[in-house]
């Protein structure tokens, strides 16, 4: 192997690695019911939304609901535009693979086309990235991206390294890189999500993006750093522990709204999913579900346990047309 991107691994490093794969175990037995309840859309406009916010889209959630369900929306043409295009790119983002040049520049075609000329082909010209009116990294001239592009997705290809490395160590290195003339941050994004997805498939549907705009200094500073230490685990170390917070927000979220085509909302998710987890396959009594929860409040467990997991087909009843029976049971849906 000729390329070795520097970076150190460190003990913050292993520790994170190790709380997510801890975490993402959690998540994973969940994963089935979030899809029931319809989250797989909502972490998806989460996603697109905290990836174009970064880049100064100004789109909400709401908007851009209304875009991927095909309705009206008063905004500026090039934001929608944006957002049509990681729509389209998000959709098919999983039949790519992450080490082939030919797949990256057409992730970078979807996801710009109508933006920029230089569209699915590295930039010609040189490129500075701003900070106010200060340069802060000037990108290697155009002579050299073929090449350093070339090393970077051999190594990515050939490296034995832990996926959350590789993806993290792929996101800065393409960003010192800048191989394009527009939309490396996006692009940086998208491809460490879908490395992630090709080693675990549940990385499609957790919205890091969004904590990284939240925490847009912190990124940015992060990715200087590396620049100033000729080392990437400032940038390893912050990208981390944001995948670890997504992983930790979708598995605890307290209320989630979803938009779909009638824009439905599930509401008390975690009371849902907490329910779930303690059922078996057998058919229970109320008083028996209540018992399983510790709780005592016929009308507050129904009202936000028992009807929500029913509505979202999760939990059925054993008399389905008379629900006040006094023999009525309760039990998981048969898939």
């Amino acid at each position: 192997m000729k390329y070795q991107p520097p970076y150190k691994i460190n003990s913050k490093i292993i520790h994170l690695i190790a709380e997510i794969s801890e975490a993402l175990g959690l998540l994973t037995v969940l994963a089935q019911i979030q899809d029931e309840l319809k989250l797989r859309k909502a972490n998806r406009i989460r996603t697109i939304q905290g990836s174009l916010a970064i880049e100064g889209n100004t789109l909400s959630e709401e908007q851009i609901t209304a875009i991927l369900n095909g309705k009206p929306v008063i905004a500026p043409p090039k934001e929608i535009q944006e957002v049509r295009n990681a729509i389209k790119a998000y959709e098919q983002f999983q039949q790519w693979q992450p080490a082939s040049e030919q797949d990256l520049l057409k992730a970078h075609q979807v996801l710009m086309a109508g933006l920029i000329d230089e569209v699915g082909q590295y930039r010609q010209g040189g490129v500075g990235v701003m900070s106010g009116d200060q340069v802060v990294h000037l990108a290697p001239p155009p002579s050299q991206v073929v090449r350093l592009m070339n090393d970077l997705l051999q190594w990515l290809e050939q490296s034995d390294e832990h996926p959350l490395i590789t993806s993290s160590v792929f996101h800065y290195e393409l960003e010192f890189i800048h191989p394009f003339s527009d939309g490396n941050g996006r692009m940086g994004r998208l491809w460490q999500t879908l490395i992630l997805t090709k080693w675990k498939p549940i990385f499609a549907n957790i919205p890091v993006e969004i904590l990284i705009y939240q925490n847009q200094r912190a990124y940015y500073d992060a990715l200087q750093a590396r620049t100033n230490q000729t080392d990437s685990a400032p940038f390893i170390e912050f990208i981390l522990q944001m995948i670890f917070d997504a992983i930790q927000s979708s598995s605890t979220t307290d209320q989630v709204t979803v938009h779909d085509t009638d824009q439905a909302t599930v509401q008390d998710d975690d009371h849902v999913q907490r329910l779930i987890s303690v059922m078996e396959h057998r058919e229970y009594n109320l008083t028996e579900l209540m018992s399983l929860l510790g709780l005592s409040h016929r009308s507050t467990f129904q009202q936000n346990y028992l009807n929500p997991a029913i509505e979202a087909g999760l939990i059925e009843r054993t008399i389905p047309d008379k629900h006040k029976s006094p023999k009525q049971r309760y039990r998981l849906k048969r898939m």
